[in-house]
């Protein structure tokens, strides 16, 4: 998985590209995660419009990535869910848990 950062009027947005999957995939979200985090960032998006796969590690990880942001203090939300993440959110009902938006646009905003 590619991850790029970048802020956005003080919202960190991270661009997930690729796989959440067991091995580099969940590793690579931890440790942008832990960087943005690390800077202090309060504010942070995952835009996830180009991840092609996810399994159960990779939602693991995304709640691993909520608890540990809000344990910090900071806020995390999720922007451009693939329809495949979108279902598997709402069957395990943790779309309950996320702040989800359909863009990234509206995730920015609603800080």
């Amino acid at each position: 998985m590619n991850i790029t950062i970048r802020d956005r009027g003080g919202v960190k947005i991270l661009d997930l590209k690729g796989r959440i999957t067991l091995g580099a995939g969940e590793m690579a979200l931890r440790q942008s995660l832990q960087e943005v985090l690390g800077e202090g960032a309060t504010q942070i998006v995952l835009n996830l419009k180009d991840v092609t796969t996810v399994d159960s590690t990779g939602i693991g990880e995304l709640v691993g990535s909520y608890t540990t942001t809000t344990n910090r203090g900071a806020k995390l939300k999720l922007a451009n869910l693939p329809p495949k993440m979108q279902d598997i959110l709402t069957m395990t009902q943790l779309i309950t848990v996320f702040d989800v938006y359909d863009t990234e646009d509206e995730a920015v905003a609603s800080f």
